[in-house]
């Protein structure tokens, strides 16, 4: 998040590689002036909050179940935003990890039963750069359709979720209309939106018991389900929303599939903030449709480096120049990248420049967000961009879905006659204006930006677009 000191903060979940980050808190912070650089602060959270342990055994007291005594914690996906000057706002995970049925931490042992339910808090802090955050409490858990007692699992191939909401992966916004509003949810059954009291930050509804026996009645009160990827399946491999406004729509961005290779990023759109959400082909994500396009991020790979995988579970922010917005997401290097075993293993923080391109080229103001291939670098764009600083070798990426494959690069020629060779054929033309470059049949945004790959690095060219009939979006960089 923008703060009113200029720095931008940055929140994490709780992962290190071998568990380096144990004893040192929760929810560490950074800051940043350029995005670039950044200064460690330390963590926002020394232990979990009274709160969670005393809110788990009320419920299963209600449960008839005997009380957690040995939690098991783990520390996910905060969401901090400005509320106004003065005030900011952090919502954030703790999920239990102990089986519902004994209570006892989680083991390799399967007892039965699902694991204990997640919950979203919330904490306050006038000023981000003291890293002092007042902690609010309770915002929403898990809950579930099955009843109070509908928590036992045959097997741990049984993927028939006890819970119909996760309560992870929390989005925070406020409307144009000045309401505030949650979006979360993982892997169960879709994504939940709660309104919230502008003032306490908290449901502006009533909760209750998180169960019933009803769908409809549970969403009435633990929220409308805005979106699912695959409508009916419990179990979904989508996770993380990410919501936010731009020139009347709500674009709502999802990551897809395991983290640690395959994990990319879909988006949405809708008028309202309770949907329904919409693909760019016009797939309902709302009545879970089937996969939702635009990719926005996927595995890949250029000609030089190992390229990246795992790049999804995004934060979406606009910066200090109004109308440039950012893409933030873990980045990770294929497995055994450089004879390294533990190369997959290590979550890396990346950003990247959103550019916002057309749906096709016959919908020149159908804009769509779109990731930059390369990660920013704070390159001045001081010089316009010309048509014949496009002529030359580039390397273009087909960005399109392979689960847990990199997609690699092909060589495009942009010839200065006006045609195209290699990757793709026919004719290029390029305005200079909108800096939308024309390759045949497809239309992509271009920026200039750092070529990690080469050595030493240098700056480039690089584009990105999507067409709503190509179930893909194109990626370049321009390397001779």
């Amino acid at each position: 998040m923008l703060a009113e000191d200029g720095y931008y903060y940055m929140y994490q979940t709780d992962a290190s590689y071998g568990n380096a980050h144990d004893g040192h808190g929760h929810f560490h912070c950074r800051r940043s002036k350029n995005l670039v650089d950044w200064e460690y602060l330390g963590s926002t959270m020394d232990a979990a909050p009274s709160w969670v342990l005393t809110k788990v055994n009320e419920i299963r007291d209600t449960q008839d179940l005997d009380p957690i005594t040995e939690p098991s914690y783990g520390y996910w996906a905060p969401c901090a935003r400005k509320v106004r000057d003065g005030l900011y706002r952090m919502y954030y995970c703790i999920v239990l990890d102990n089986y519902i049925g004994n209570g006892k931490p989680t083991t390799t042992t399967f007892d039965g039963s699902w694991t204990e339910r997640a919950f979203i808090g919330l904490c306050e802090t006038s000023d981000p750069a003291s890293n002092q955050w007042v902690d609010k409490g309770f915002v929403t858990c898990s809950s579930s359709d099955k009843g109070p007692d509908g928590w036992t699992r045959t097997s741990v191939n049984d993927w028939n979720a006890y819970f119909y909401y996760n309560a992870i992966d929390p989005t925070y916004i406020i409307a144009p209309t000045g309401k505030h509003y949650l979006i979360h949810g993982s892997w169960h059954s879709g994504f939940a939106v709660l309104e919230l009291d502008a003032e306490s930050g908290k449901p502006v509804n009533t909760l209750g018991n998180p169960w019933s026996d009803s769908v409809s009645e549970l969403t009435s009160r633990y929220g409308l389900r805005v979106g699912t990827r695959q409508n009916g399946n419990r179990w979904q491999a989508s996770e993380a929303p990410e919501v936010i406004y731009k020139d009347g729509w709500y674009y709502l961005f999802m990551a897809y599939d395991a983290l640690a290779v395959p994990y990319n990023t879909r988006v949405v759109r809708s008028q309202n903030i309770e949907g329904p959400y919409t693909d760019i082909k016009g797939s309902s994500f709302t009545e879970g449709q089937g996969d939702s396009y635009p990719i926005v991020t996927h595995p890949y790979k250029f000609s030089k480096g190992y390229g990246w995988v795992g790049i999804s579970h995004c934060c979406v922010f606009e910066g200090k120049t109004a109308g440039e917005w950012f893409f933030s997401s873990q980045g990770r290097f294929p497995e055994n990248a450089g004879g390294n075993a533990a190369a997959n293993a290590i979550m890396m923080g990346q950003i990247r420049r959103i550019v916002w391109c057309p749906a096709s080229k016959s919908e020149p103001d159908n804009l769509w967000p779109i990731a930059l291939p390369e990660r920013y670098g704070a390159v001045p764009n001081t010089t316009a961009i010309k048509s014949s600083d496009l002529v030359g070798k580039w390397e273009h990426i087909n960005l399109s879905y392979n689960y847990g494959v990199q997609d690699e690069a092909k060589t495009l020629n942009i010839k200065e006659d006006g045609t195209l060779s290699g990757a793709i054929s026919g004719n290029w033309s390029y305005d200079a204006a909108t800096k939308r470059l024309t390759l045949g049949s497809y239309v992509v945004c271009v920026e200039r930006e750092l070529d990690w790959e080469a050595t030493p690095r240098t700056v480039t060219i690089v584009y990105a677009g999507t067409d709503k009939s190509l179930n893909a979006t194109l990626w370049g960089k321009k390397v001779e």
